[in-house]
């Protein structure tokens, strides 16, 4: 497939289905950002214009087409304290910094370490985002008006239900409208998006952040730019998989990390904070038919045009219609099938899916939680592969000959068992150790067979190194010492 028709495709492939998802997004988009800008603790319009703004880029420069990116809680909390002690200003100069290390990390091909984030973790992952939305949803639970419950069952109802009539308008949409009509027809005094905070009514405009040009300014934004720049890949790329199989289709993750650096670079000059992907909005945006660029665009584009247009409309939304599309994306999100399978799946995986989940819905940062479920899995990892090892030996006729006959993986975790698979003061002429059936793999194990080799050597046995693989026998022939000049007496210290 040629560029053009790949662009093409991507753009125009899903025309009619794109627009309406992008609106339904859209829609939802505005007391999200809202809330974000809030938590961040700056005017609900800063939200609002990055979430514009990053859709708007993303739909050009990412590399998932059909996944949404705005402002997100995932990188509100982080720019708290920023604000807080430096001013708004400090913040849209530590956006355009965070832009600009995730455009590096995309240029060094970051993106490819998503390969070492295991299935355990993306389930957790998945599942504390779901149980996040799903708690984000309760302010507006607690403490409302009887019939608040009413149109939120009704919502969900609509949603469920709607789409056994027809597909051909998405029902979320359908929600909004007929909750907003009924909530008009009948003034149930219910709590409306314009409660959330005042929509601007202008357009955002290129501005440069007030701020010293100097290395004192770079001390004080680098660790929050930092932070926000791998939390916002992070929720990003874990998003694009989710996308991925969700659509049945692949996504350019490199380029995605080089899009949300374009797009938070640049909205850091048009008075917005930054952001990164949307679980929760794109999987609405999928759910809705979403599946291309156009999608992405739209539900920018109609975001400004929502809130600076027709803000006196939007504002009248009751927010029971937002909170029953929230628990869809809640409900549809969580992967029921992992609680079913936690008594079928290795133990090992399900630890590690758990404590994801826990360690995200306890902190809050999706960083966190992922860190912790990756180290998890590697832990894991390294001891079964330790385990599938062994070391077993054959002794000559004569008596002064013995083989060793190494299996299996020797690096960092085993070299305890591989050291200790030996008699050194067994009393033998000769010692053949035939590592073909094992491969070496690191430091650690260059650094036991030298141990072993030298071992044998101080006991007055010849040693015979046999069958390394060609991989092994070039990291041995880089690092080992056993054959150098004066190795015994490296012994102790080696």
């Amino acid at each position: 497939m040629t560029r053009i028709e790949t662009l093409r495709r991507e753009w125009f492939g899903n025309v009619r289905a794109d627009v309406l998802a992008g609106l339904v997004v859209a829609l939802a988009l505005i007391p999200e950002a809202i809330a974000f800008s809030i938590i961040a603790g700056v005017d609900p319009k800063v939200g609002l214009y990055a979430s514009f703004s990053i859709a708007v880029l993303i739909s050009f420069t990412g590399g998932r087409p059909g996944m949404i990116s705005a402002a997100t809680a995932a990188t509100a909390v982080l720019m708290v304290t920023l604000v807080r002690d430096h001013g708004l200003q400090y913040l849209f100069a530590a956006t355009i910094l965070a832009g600009i290390l995730q455009m590096v990390a995309g240029v060094l091909k970051l993106g490819n370490a998503m390969q070492f984030v295991s299935r355990s973790v993306m389930t957790g992952f998945v599942n504390a985002l779901a149980i996040l939305i799903f708690m984000a949803q309760l302010p507006e639970l607690i403490d409302v008006p009887p019939m608040t419950y009413v149109m939120v069952a009704a919502g969900l109802a609509i949603i469920y239900l709607f789409p056994k009539i027809t597909t051909a308008v998405p029902s979320p949409l359908v929600t909004i409208v007929v909750l907003t009509a009924i909530s008009l027809t009948f003034d149930m005094g219910l709590r409306t998006v314009g409660d959330m905070g005042e929509l601007p009514d202008s357009l955002p405009f290129f501005l440069l952040p007030d701020v010293p040009l100097n290395l004192d300014t770079l001390l004080i934004i680098l660790p929050y730019s930092a932070g926000i720049a791998v939390v916002g890949l992070l929720e990003s790329l874990m998003t694009a998989q989710i996308v991925d199989d969700l659509t049945d289709t692949g996504s350019r993750k490199n380029r995605e990390c080089v899009g949300q650096g374009i797009s938070n670079f640049v909205t850091g000059f048009f008075g917005g904070m930054a952001g990164c992907a949307m679980i929760g909005q794109s999987v609405i945006n999928v759910k809705s038919g979403g599946r291309g660029r156009l999608s992405t665009f739209c539900a920018g584009i109609f975001l400004l045009i929502l809130i600076v247009g027709l803000g006196d409309w939007v504002a009248i939304i009751p927010m029971a219609a937002l909170v029953a599309i929230m628990i869809m994306v809640s409900i549809g999100t969580f992967s029921w099938s992992s609680i079913i399978n936690l008594k079928d799946h290795p133990r090992r995986s399900s630890v590690v899916m758990l404590a994801t989940v826990v360690a995200v819905v306890w902190t809050h940062n999706l960083a966190i939680g992922v860190v912790i479920g990756v180290m998890l899995s590697g832990v894991f990892f390294a001891s079964k592969v330790a385990q599938i090892f062994r070391v077993t030996s054959v002794l000559s006729d004569d008596g002064l000959t013995r083989t060793y006959r190494v299996e299996g993986q020797v690096f960092f975790a085993s070299t305890e068992r591989f050291a200790g698979s030996f008699d050194f003061k067994e009393a033998l002429d000769k010692v053949i150790i035939d590592v073909g059936a094992a491969h070496i793999w690191d430091l650690s194990g260059v650094g036991a067979l030298d141990r072993v080799v030298l071992k044998f050597r101080r006991e007055g046995a010849e040693v015979e190194l046999r069958g390394l693989n060609e991989a092994s026998a070039t990291l041995v022939d880089k690092i080992a010492i056993h054959d150098k000049p004066g190795a015994l007496d490296q012994l102790g210290a080696h």
